[in-house]
């Protein structure tokens, strides 16, 4: 962001749809002005059968460790899990096995049907997972493997099959467009008319689908020039990458810990030091 633009009240854009309501939420208390942008929706697959299928397999036989992605993913598992009435066992079997979280989301997940995470991957990437699994001597293992959306996630599932484990991977859901290409359109039109102060990323999907529709549109010039002129904030190290990769500056990201909180403490302790630093008008 090459300059600062004088907002009375900053106004910060949330696209988000999984967690968008906890993160607005969070922000208005704290006195900010949200604007939502629901550009990613999660949804159950359309066809449960594999997943049901993969349930069954882990109850019956539960593996040597499971490598979990998202706290989303474990969430859909426990969700598909109830409706097929396996909850109960599905719990009793997962509090059996040694789990890998990428992150504290899925840790948060296993929380919250009383679990505890064994290993925690320090880098939270699909790299930091590998490395970590690689400390624990997969040759001959079964491991169970959630993904995130419907990425196979090639890079690790062949790490872990260079290892010599055995993976059995289960994709509980899925990402679908929640709002239609015109909100869309009209969103990227207020990014390049200057409109927004900020712009907060949670997922790499969100990015992703504004590139998408900017490009189908012909408007990828005012993406790119909206991008510019707003400060972004990233959740976390992998959103941060993504952006910087694209070539844009990333202002704010929590120091340590990448989840809501932390996330709206960071953002509001920079706007107050842009709004200090401007004599008090941001």
């Amino acid at each position: 962001m090459q300059s600062l633009p004088a907002f009375q009240s900053p106004l910060i854009a949330v696209p988000e749809s999984r967690e968008q309501e906890t993160l607005s939420l969070l922000l208005r208390n704290r006195g900010l002005l949200v604007l939502e942008v629901p550009l990613v929706a999660i949804l159950d697959v359309v066809d449960a059968a594999p997943v049901h299928a993969w349930l069954r397999r882990f109850i019956a036989s539960p593996p040597d460790l499971l490598i979990l992605l998202t706290g989303e993913g474990l969430r859909r598992l426990v969700k598909q899990a109830e409706q097929i009435q396996l909850l109960d066992q599905f719990v009793t079997a997962l509090a059996g096995v040694s789990t890998l979280c990428r992150g504290p989301k899925p840790e948060k997940a296993l929380r919250d049907i009383g679990l505890r995470h064994t290993y925690s991957a320090s880098l939270h990437t699909s790299a930091g997972v590998l490395a970590l699994a690689q400390e624990l001597k997969l040759a001959g293992k079964r491991l169970g493997l959630q993904l995130y959306g419907e990425e196979p996630n090639l890079f690790l599932v062949n790490g872990l099959l260079a290892e010599g484990a055995l993976v059995d991977v289960v994709a509980p859901y899925v990402y679908a467009s929640k709002e239609d290409e015109d909100r869309v359109r009209a969103f990227i039109d207020l990014l390049a008319k200057g409109e927004i102060a900020m712009l907060a990323f949670t997922s790499q999907s969100q990015y992703k689908r504004l590139v998408e529709v900017a490009k189908k549109r012909g408007l990828a010039a005012e993406l790119d020039s909206g991008m510019r002129q707003v400060w972004l904030a990233a959740v976390g190290p992998v959103v941060k990458q993504q952006l910087e990769a694209a070539g844009y500056t990333v202002a704010v990201m929590p120091e340590r810990l990448f989840f809501m909180k932390p996330f709206v403490t960071a953002i509001v302790r920079y706007l107050q030091q842009q709004r200090e630093g401007q004599g008090g008008v941001v």
